[in-house]
């Protein structure tokens, strides 16, 4: 026990860790609870705000639970109970952020409340900018403070009720501490003079959570190696893609607890070996609900057969996607090894300041760094000899 009094830098020092201890909170999970949040948000300019979502365990991701830390306390809420969420989601709006990891959540929330957010500090993009070697909340936390978080919570189906004390034990520990390792983040970036960075960061952030998630694609059922069937097999994979959505939105349940990917893929296989209906609906084993699915999966699998391949939908050819040609190859080439260059330099990853696909949207179109890239990420690109003299090897 003595370890958990040892000064927290003493423990960050020696490299131990702790569990450690959860906070008190309110759970909020009845009609007309609501309102000592609501109380807390009019007196606060700032929250640390999490969620869990069910993306396991159902056809549709679901939000299930908000976590917040306001003026010292947090307030849990389930976010399946029957409540009004409106005046939340409201006060919210006019909040500034502290999140970790918030890509997902702000996008999540946008698609299902069309919440957009204020402004933000995402602790995980700070990390990042520090370069720290582990990003994750539960790592940062173990460096910082020499908690050890238990991993155990992150695989639990949030939207079984009703949720255990050990769960939101857990949640509210997502909250916790977020404004102190945001201020410990906070303290380091300014040393580097990164800040701006991050706010840049943070700013695309915001813009990217009010598009919120991609929209359907028309050639999401052409999945992991589909390139390799042809004809036949092709039409019945689409025909099989589509009735394992179907199922799955009916069951409420995720798509590969239906079927796995690898299964659809031998269906198409052996369509395009010209196998008969039987061999292919064989290649699945729907397991204890065989009786009540393998009728309409006959269906599906007859439908396939019974299309015309060439009525498939098409994948659009992106004219910015076409192959580098020998003098843009040349010229990625050096424009990498300079931010290699710069990256060593200012000791971050190098695909902070471009990745790989930015690299060869430049190599392109070099008169789109400033579209393509925020301004920190721009600046240090026109730093490297090379950009200023694309042609320069072609000579």
């Amino acid at each position: 026990m003595i370890k958990r009094f040892l000064p927290r830098s003493a423990r960050r020092l020696l490299g131990i860790t702790v569990k450690p201890e959860p906070p008190a909170y309110q759970l909020i999970d009845r009609p007309g609870q609501l309102q000592p949040l609501l109380d807390a948000l009019d007196q606060a300019d700032e929250v640390a705000l999490d969620t869990e979502a069910d993306n396991m365990n159902c056809y549709r991701t679901k939000v299930c639970l908000l976590q917040f830390l306001v003026k010292g306390k947090v307030f849990l809420v389930d976010a399946l109970a029957p409540l009004n969420f409106d005046p939340l989601y409201q006060k919210l709006a006019t909040k500034h952020l502290v999140m970790h990891g918030s890509d997902f959540d702000v996008r999540l929330l946008h698609d299902l409340r069309k919440f957009e957010t204020k402004s933000l500090f995402d602790t995980m993009l700070a990390a990042q900018l520090l370069n720290r070697e582990r990003v994750g909340l539960a790592a940062l936390m173990e460096d910082y403070f020499g908690f050890k978080m238990s991993k155990e919570s992150q695989r639990a189906n949030w939207s079984r009720r009703p949720l255990t004390e050990k769960l939101l034990d857990y949640a509210s520990l997502d909250v916790w501490h977020l404004f102190t390792l945001r201020d410990l983040l906070t303290k380091e970036l300014k040393k580097l003079g990164r800040m701006d960075w991050l706010d840049q960061q943070c700013r695309r952030q915001i813009e990217a959570g009010k598009v919120g998630f991609p929209t359907s694609d028309p050639n999401a059922w052409r999945i992991g190696k589909s390139e390799k069937i042809r004809g036949q097999g092709l039409a019945v994979l689409h025909d099989v893609w589509h009735w394992r959505e179907a199922q799955a939105e009916r069951l409420d349940t995720p798509p590969f607890k239906v079927c796995n990917n690898a299964l659809l893929l031998l269906m198409g296989h052996a369509a395009d070996d010209g196998a008969p209906e039987a061999a292919i609906i064989g290649c699945i084993n729907l397991g204890r609900r065989h009786d009540r699915l393998v009728k309409s999966l006959t269906a599906a699998v007859r439908k396939g057969l019974a299309r015309d391949p060439s009525t498939l939908p098409r994948r659009v050819r992106n004219r910015d996607n076409r192959s580098l040609t020998p003098s843009e190859i040349a010229f990625q080439d050096r424009l990498k090894a300079g931010r290699d260059v710069l990256a060593t330099k200012l000791n971050m990853d190098a695909t902070l300041i471009a990745n790989r696909t930015q690299l060869a949207i430049l190599a392109r179109a070099p008169a789109e760094l400033d579209t393509l890239l925020l301004p920190w990420q721009a600046n240090l690109i026109r730093q490297i000899p090379a950009f200023s003299a694309p042609d320069s090897s072609s000579e």
